[in-house]
């Protein structure tokens, strides 16, 4: 046996020797295809990326064609350099820098000279484009906006980067690849799959024909078309709302999750991010660092929440028994809770529950919070329970929803105050400004609206998203999934009377519309910024939240407006028309919509702006999110 086996194995191994180099010389012509790389030209077809729809099917974006002069630097041979500069209007140092450029990439491989070619300017170099040894035209598609809003939501397109090729083998120089929004989330269903073509040539580098009759050669297949939640018409309605404004607008659908509109403020034309003028443009828009376009303020901005947060404070307190709809305080147009310590109101009375939400008693709210914290034996047992509830509404965490920026805002437990006090001490009281959203909570208006969202619901929301439908795919499961807030649906019934009392003979009254049922609450912002470490207070941010109908709720909104002074004079006027828009077959309180489209905080800003030039060191304008 043991004569044998020697033999044994130099036969199996010949055997796999031989069987692999059949594979490899007969069955698969890969590294035939490698081998012959310097005889054969790749030439890659570029699909069109899918088209956007609004939740009604209308036209969002499409595509139109676009023209980029490609270069492989090893075959640029014999060419009358001067020629090409004055065909392509460049220079003959941007010739030279945009070749060097080509070859640092790779000498071989294709880089693009020179992008987005004008109709013209196609013409006239593909009738020439035989005198150019080593450039060729590649036909791309950009995108072809269909109307003037939206930008914050859709994103842009642009060539890939280093990073981008080193991270993602798919993309090469040249490539597009979405960039912020529904482009940058969805660029792996939008871009579709490039196509590929072997071209073969002969010893006089000349194309011969296609490499083994097209057998590797592969077709573009276009992107997948998407259906987005978002209302067009209501979209635009509320850009044109904001404009001469900063801030953000947040509409969703309550029973679904989905968003109805996703307003940035200030925002800019989509189109001015296609073409060859869109580096031009984005730098522009980059250095706007006070007004900030490209800044989504409804996904990052993180603010105090102010008097709409009392409804939380109320639904915490009713859960926790501390507080019932019939339960009083007493204010005496403010809270004391300490050795001259002080909250003040702007109102006085003996305030139950329902009147405390629509008047916005800051004494009503202090109180429940107090009672809330004081229940349990210890502060940071309180502090961590109030908490607790808060995170079941999606407060203090990332939502989920389908973009890809935004901040989760924050919400305190007792380990962030025994940080603040080390020592200990700190109680109720000490905490007391976040019973009225002033103290150390943080939120976005994204989370402002889905707190609506779940209210409007008595107590449940979906994942708030911007997908409605993807051809030939399901969206994702998390947001067809129930999140259940840890208060009792019976408990929600008190506050939705509250705040539709707000309109009835509340802080909303001004803005009120007999034909709607609407619920909602105001809210007026401190607002302070910091300048070479000197703290300075500027104008209240306005707020309002609402839903509507009462009882069977379509919509619930968030409305944020920068410097907008108190929640009645801007944030309300502009909720109630975006609700009246979405809701009924025209606007009823043309009054309102009169003063909002007209008017306008740009004087606001400019102090800012004023103040920052005083007082600063003359350095450029600060980058801050105001």
């Amino acid at each position: 046996m043991r004569k044998l086996l020697l033999p044994i194995i130099i036969i199996v191994v010949t055997i796999v020797v031989l069987a692999r180099l059949f594979f490899l010389q007969i069955v698969d012509d890969t590294y035939i295809k490698k081998s012959e790389n310097n005889a054969l030209k790749i030439v890659y077809e570029y699909p069109e990326r899918g088209y956007v729809f609004d939740r009604n099917k209308k036209l969002l974006i499409a595509n139109q064609p676009s023209y980029d002069i490609m270069v492989i630097p090893r075959e640029v041979k014999d060419i009358d350099t001067l020629a090409l500069c004055s065909l392509l209007d460049v220079t003959y140092e941007q010739f030279v820098s945009k070749l060097e450029k080509a070859k640092v990439y790779s000498p071989r491989l294709p880089s693009v000279f020179l992008p987005q070619l004008s109709k013209g300017e196609y013409a006239a170099f593909q009738e020439k484009i035989r005198h150019f040894n080593g450039f060729y035209i590649q036909k791309r598609s950009l995108r072809d906006y269909q109307v003037n809003h939206g930008a914050n939501i859709f994103g842009y397109i642009r060539q890939v980067n280093e990073q981008n090729i080193k991270s993602n083998p798919y993309y090469r120089s040249g490539d597009l690849i979405g960039i912020q929004g529904i482009e940058q989330e969805y660029e792996e269903t939008l871009r579709g799959t490039k196509g590929v073509k072997y071209i073969q040539r002969d010893r006089f580098n000349r194309e011969i024909g296609s490499f083994k009759n097209g057998i590797y050669d592969t077709l573009a297949i276009k992107g997948d078309d998407v259906m987005l939640t978002i209302d067009s018409e209501l979209q635009a309605y509320g850009e044109l709302l904001m404009q001469n404004k900063r801030g953000g607008i947040v509409a969703i659908e309550p029973k679904t999750g989905e968003i109805l509109a996703l307003v940035n403020a200030p925002s800019y034309d989509p189109s001015l991010l296609v073409g060859r003028e869109r580096s031009k443009n984005y730098t522009a828009l980059y250095n706007d660092s006070l007004a900030k376009p490209l800044y989504n303020r409804v996904l990052s901005g993180e603010y105090s929440p102010g008097s709409p947060f009392k409804i939380l404070t109320a639904l915490i307190g009713l859960q926790e028994g501390v507080i019932n709809e019939h339960t009083t305080f007493s204010c005496s147009r403010g809270f004391y809770y300490g050795k001259g310590a002080w909250m003040g109101c702007h109102d006085a009375g003996n305030w139950s529950l329902n009147t405390a939400i629509a008047k916005s008693c800051n004494t009503y709210f202090a109180n429940a919070y107090k009672r809330v914290i004081e229940k349990y034996r210890n502060p940071a047992d309180g502090i961590n329970k109030w908490s607790e509830h808060l995170h079941s509404f999606g407060l203090g965490q990332f939502l989920g929803y389908d973009l890809p920026e935004g901040r989760k805002g924050h919400i305190p437990d007792a380990d962030y105050y025994n940080r603040w006090y080390p020592n200990g001490g700190w109680k109720s009281t000490t905490t007391i400004s976040n019973s009225i959203g002033q103290g150390e909570v943080i939120m976005t208006p994204m989370q402002l609206a889905n707190v609506m969202a779940a209210v409007a619901n008595r107590g449940y929301y979906y994942t708030p998203h911007i997908i409605k439908n993807i051809e030939h795919h399901k969206i994702d499961k998390k947001f067809t999934t129930k999140h259940v807030t840890s208060i009792d649906p019976k408990h929600f019934e008190p506050i939705v009377q509250g705040m539709n009392d707000v309109f009835n003979f509340g802080t909303g009254r001004s803005v009120r519309v007999e034909s709607l049922d609407m619920c909602g609450k105001t809210g007026t912002v401190e607002n302070f910024t910091r300048i070479n470490g000197k703290r300075y207070q500027l104008t209240d941010h306005s707020v309002f939240v609402a839903f509507a109908p009462k009882d069977d709720p379509k919509i619930a909104i968030a409305v944020f407006i920068e410097n907008g002074y108190w929640g009645a004079r801007w944030a309300a006027p502009i909720t109630s028309l975006m609700l009246q828009k979405y809701l009924l077959p025209e606007i009823v309180r043309t009054d309102l919509e009169k003063r909002m489209l007209e008017g306008s905080l740009q004087s606001e800003y400019d102090k800012v702006l004023q103040l920052y030039r005083t007082t600063s060191k003359p350095v450029s304008t600060p980058k801050v999110a105001l």
